[in-house]
């Protein structure tokens, strides 16, 4: 993969981490601050951290799926899914219009990869992989003592697109790796007694890091 195109991509990335922090502050107020009272350990977001992130996560994509056609709408979905992330983790909410745009930009990003790679068919599979989602979340947050939110059903539909576009082993990874992390997460916590057992914690971010990292292993 062309070095340019990664540090181009890397360099993006660092931009968009730069601006989760602000567009973040649309939907709490106080994101670079103190948490919400339900998180743990009183977070503070730091921009240069969001930024490393960011230029990461952009740069782990273009190395791996810089020849996809789909690699535009992967880039603008992470772009969201920085501010998602932030947000959950400042006051435990996937706001329903961070999740529409990256479901729109997302789906409008795979219909253009799927006119000029000239495969319909992958563009179903995206739809698919989304519905398969939807109705897997949807089963799991209606499970006894489930503590889902439907602002997590709403964004592993919209991360379903692309997984789906890429086939059933990104549906799997992306399906198994968001609990794994979180399981991991969450032992630490309470090993660490930053929470108890019936702390309320945030999801969207582990579906968004499994999302990430199912793209890049399949």
């Amino acid at each position: 993969m062309s070095a340019g195109l990664v540090t181009v991509a890397a360099l993006l990335g660092a931009l968009a981490g730069w601006a989760a922090v602000p567009l973040a502050r649309r939907f709490t107020g106080h994101v670079g601050g103190s948490a919400a009272a339900g998180s743990p350990g009183r977070m503070r977001i730091r921009r240069w951290a969001l930024m490393a992130i960011g230029a990461v996560l952009f740069g782990g994509l273009a190395a791996t799926r810089g020849t996809d056609p789909a690699l535009p709408a992967y880039l603008l979905m992470g772009a969201v899914g920085l501010v998602l992330a932030v947000v959950d983790l400042a006051c435990l909410r996937l706001p329903d219009p961070l999740v529409g745009a990256a479901a729109l930009g997302g789906g409008l990003g795979l219909v253009g990869a799927a006119l000029a790679a000239g495969a319909p068919g992958r563009l179903l599979m995206a739809l698919a992989g989304s519905g398969v989602y939807l109705a897997g979340y949807v089963l799991l947050a209606l499970l006894p003592g489930s503590r889902l939110g439907f602002g997590d059903v709403k964004l592993a539909a919209a991360l379903g697109l692309p997984l789906g576009w890429l086939g059933w082993p990104a549906m799997w990874l992306g399906l198994l790796l968001p609990h794994l992390l979180n399981g991991v997460v969450v032992l630490g916590l309470l090993t660490a007694r930053r929470v108890r057992r019936d702390t309320v914690l945030p999801f969207g971010p582990a579906l968004l890091v499994g999302a990430w990292l199912a793209v890049l292993l399949a």
